[in-house]
């Protein structure tokens, strides 16, 4: 009986530390996979936050009480080389290796392809995969539409909205208000067109994009697909001259950021990993400034606001005002 118990007793101690190192095992593996993820996905949320905070408003002026303004925007998104790939070490890794070197260079969201391939070993079981290839974009084009409403009090409220869109291989959304007040009214007796002038913007904008690739089987989960949902907090101060048909104008403000982010693809440590992957969700804040311009013929206005804050924007709109 007591050689029974010993017995009994030394296998549960053997299984609780195969359960442990096993789950260590899992744990590892799954912090290097949100290495991986943050460093491919960073970058497009960097660029995420600055397209979505672009073209809200173009000049400090504002509509007519009750005016309509519709209009299509265009943003160019500027990538530099350095956005576009990163160098990646092995020793920041836990379970992986990349091949047969010590460190790779490969490419983000932004960057090209890439033959470099990463390897583990989990259970027992060797395993490798690719790492994910990139966009192979140095300009990033976004379009959408929005409508302006004039409000009382020189205040106009702008909404914007696009239903998902495939470019490539990327899902891209994106929906947002956004508010303009007039403060040079509280300086002149009577705030002509041709007065300088200068306004308040906040907005708020969500940005989502769903990017899939070609499927990783790293054992513990199946990965297809990586998800940004990016949420834009933006408060700017513009100002903005009219010379008869052509307005400048400039601006400088502060955008806060929140990234979330997560896998899609099945597998037992999927939501492990997610829940992983939620904790990089990180705020983060960038001053930005604006310069640009804007053409004014008939309804119409034509409008180029250049946006710079750490990457480059260019914003192009053409607005038709219904009455």
């Amino acid at each position: 009986m007591r050689n029974l118990l010993k017995s009994t007793l030394f296998l549960s101690l053997f299984l609780v530390t195969q359960f442990s190192k096993a789950q260590e095992d899992v744990n590892l593996l799954i912090d290097d996979m949100l290495l991986i993820a943050e460093n491919f996905a960073a970058p497009g949320a960097e660029g995420a936050t600055l397209q979505s905070s672009a073209g809200w408003f173009s000049s400090a002026s504002t509509l007519d009480k009750w005016q309509v303004e519709i209009s299509v925007h265009g943003n160019a998104l500027f990538v530099p080389s350095s956005k576009q790939d990163k160098l990646i070490r092995n020793n920041q890794f836990n379970n992986l290796t990349i091949g047969e070197g010590s460190n790779a260079l490969l490419p983000t969201v932004y960057g090209g392809e890439t033959e470099a391939i990463y390897q583990g070993t989990i259970f027992g079981q060797d395993f490798e995969f690719d790492a994910i290839d990139g966009l192979d974009k140095s300009v990033v084009l976004h379009a959408f539409p929005q409508v302006t409403v004039g409000l009382p009090f020189k205040t106009e409220i702008a909404v914007r909205y696009l239903p998902e869109v495939f470019i490539n291989d990327v899902g891209i959304s994106t929906y947002g208000v956004g508010i303009k007040h007039n403060f040079s009214q509280y300086f002149y007796k009577r705030l002509r067109d041709e007065d300088f002038q200068f306004a308040l913007v906040a907005n708020y904008s969500n940005f989502k994009a769903d990017y899939k690739f070609t499927p990783i089987d790293v054992k513990i989960a199946n990965l297809t697909r990586i998800d940004v949902d990016a949420n834009m907090y933006n408060l700017q101060l513009i100002g903005s001259k009219l010379y008869d048909n052509f307005e400048v104008m400039g601006g400088f403000g502060y955008t806060n950021s929140k990234f979330d982010y997560a896998f899609g693809g099945t597998g037992a440590s999927l939501p492990t990993l997610n829940n992983q992957l939620g904790a990089l969700g990180n705020s983060e804040g960038k001053f930005k400034g604006n310069i640009g311009f804007n053409y004014y013929f008939n309804k119409f206005k034509f409008s180029t606001v250049l946006s710079a804050s750490g990457l480059f924007n260019a914003n192009v709109g053409l607005h038709y005002r219904l009455n």
